[in-house]
């Protein structure tokens, strides 16, 4: 399910069945030499993020992504973002990014870290493949965590 008004009714209706909440944290760099990695690797982990909602529809919702720069404090951010979440209530939280630097800090909820695969310049049908590749790598935490129940 996504981060949408029509979804939202449905979640409401059915809160549960759906567990799971997925987090993109995208870094957002800004110094000219950056921006072309830093977009890449932001399309990457949003295509594998919508493909993961649509394989689990009706288990989790994916949230916007969650956007920072490089100058931004991701400890302060992290608790932050940790509180708030938590008041929705979901049974698991996943955070997606490609950012390494969140593996060491702490959040309520998993850090799924994958290395980014530039994805512009891949025909449509090998995109699609990477992205199946892709998932069933971070399959078995998703699924480590919902047998946990």
């Amino acid at each position: 399910m996504n981060w949408t008004a029509k979804d939202m009714d449905t979640y409401l209706q059915q809160k549960e069945y759906i567990d799971t909440l997925i987090v993109p944290l995208l870094k957002v760099e800004t110094t000219p030499s950056a921006l072309k990695n830093s977009t890449s690797s932001s399309e990457f982990l949003m295509h594998l993020a919508t493909f993961i909602e649509t394989q689990f529809k009706g288990r989790m919702i994916l949230m916007p992504p969650f956007a920072y720069t490089q100058s931004m404090n991701l400890q302060a951010m992290a608790g932050t973002l940790s509180q708030d979440i938590s008041a929705a209530s979901f049974k698991h939280v996943f955070y997606l990014t490609t950012d390494s630097a969140w593996t060491s800090i702490e959040l309520d909820g998993e850090v799924i870290w994958l290395p980014s695969i530039p994805l512009e310049s891949m025909d449509p049908q090998l995109r699609q493949t990477i992205i199946e590749d892709q998932l069933r790598q971070v399959l078995p935490r998703f699924m480590e965590k919902w047998s946990q129940e």
